[in-house]
């Protein structure tokens, strides 16, 4: 009866209620509290289609990472040493299962693909018709920038304000580019905050769209676009690659896959290469990169007052990203004797199309004839090529 009753006992002190119950009265509520926000989040992501492709992922490798006992992740095995020194000998031989798919994370080779994958949909033809809407894509990087002397103020180290500020670019792979480098122990809440921010921009762009725009400005009807030949399309990532990664070196990887991608797509030749990076390619590492980043948000990383300050400073960065492209926007109608409809440089903010269609949305409210989603497309996709290479310089400036 004894050895029976060991059994018994062995078995339920391996039970995850087992650990619970060893871990003590604090450590044990807070993995109560994170599988519960795990669960709110799948709620947010089925229910609510929060970008669902990534924060269901998100959500459930938090969930996996902090039910006790499971085994699967180790923060230890990452930061025990300092970000920029792990033991991968340590991580191969004692790693989990989420542990090695989160090599994808801090190689950089997740949101590269992924990269990879946005350029094989991506046409970038509207913002070669209309250059200057690349002003506009750059001027929604000042969201970056605001966040990051935001976070600095309050007491954040210069690389984790950088991966902070990079939440105002409105591109998931990027921050979780820049951050798996710069500050990894921010990983869960930043990526987080910027999927959730992304699929609440028909929320919070409008009001603001509103208040720096007139009436009369929101009622302008632009005219159409000239057509963009394929040879354009074809010289275009080529040579924004080589000028780019000249300037900049440190953004090879993600604009260099961005423009792969791309050039996939438009050289007429390899249909089924950018088939493939599209779908196949793009789903199979969304899943892997959502969990694995979901794996890094553990109790002792996301429950701390600093996960707050990173939401509110997420928020920051998109408002004051889609203030600066409505900004340079009004300058621009001023400029062009009324030519140019500001709520265009909302989009530049890099949430592919999703903020163009608020563009669109919101000025046929004012102007049911208007149709701005075309000319939205110029800013929003030079929003994608203006956040990558923020990211690098904010990568050169703090990761060396």
């Amino acid at each position: 009866m004894d050895f029976i009753g060991a059994i018994f006992s062995n078995l339920g002190e391996q039970t995850g209620f087992g650990t619970l119950a060893t871990m003590g009265g604090v450590d044990a509520i807070k993995q109560i509290i994170m599988i519960a926000i795990s669960c709110v989040l799948l709620y947010l992501g089925i229910v609510k289609k929060f970008e669902p492709l990534l924060l269901v992922g998100i959500a459930f490798g938090m969930l996996l990472t902090n039910l006790p006992g499971s085994g699967i992740y180790h923060p230890e095995l990452w930061y025990a040493s300092g970000s920029a020194n792990v033991d991968w000998g340590a991580v191969l031989h004692d790693g989990g299962f989420l542990d090695i798919l989160y090599l994808g994370v801090k190689l950089g080779i997740y949101p590269s693909l992924i990269f990879a994958g946005v350029g094989a949909m991506t046409d970038f033809g509207p913002m070669m018709a209309n250059p200057k809407s690349m002003l506009l894509g750059a001027a929604a990087q000042l969201g970056v920038y605001v966040a990051m002397l935001g976070a600095i103020a309050l007491g954040f180290t210069g690389p984790e304000a950088a991966s902070i500020g990079i939440i105002g670019g409105a591109d998931g792979p990027t921050a979780i580019w820049l951050t798996k480098t710069l500050a990894p122990h921010l990983l869960g809440p930043i990526a987080i905050a910027a999927y959730s921010y992304m699929a609440l921009i028909p929320l919070i762009q409008p009001p603001i769209m509103r208040l720096l725009t007139t009436e009369k400005m929101r009622k302008v009807k632009m005219e159409q676009l000239r057509p963009v030949s394929q040879t354009e399309k074809i010289l275009f990532p080529i040579v924004v690659t080589i000028v780019t990664c000249l300037i900049l070196p440190s953004v090879a990887s993600l604009l260099g896959c961005l423009m792969l991608g791309n050039l996939w797509k438009e050289c007429g030749v390899t249909d089924r290469l950018s088939d493939t990076a599209q779908n196949a390619l793009m789903n199979i590492v969304t899943i892997f990169l959502g969990i694995s980043v979901g794996a890094t948000a553990t109790a002792a990383q996301f429950l701390s007052l600093q996960t707050i300050e990173i939401i509110v400073m997420g928020l920051t960065a998109f408002a004051f990203a889609t203030a600066g492209g409505l900004l340079i926007g009004d300058l621009m109608y001023f400029l062009t004797g009324g030519k140019i409809n500001p709520l265009i440089g909302s989009a530049g903010v890099s949430a592919v199309p999703m903020a163009a269609r608020v563009s669109q949305v919101e000025g046929q409210k004012w102007n049911p004839s208007n149709f701005l989603l075309m000319h939205a497309m110029g800013p929003n996709v030079s929003g994608v090529i203006g956040s990558a290479v923020a990211a690098g310089f904010l990568l050169a400036v703090f990761g060396g």
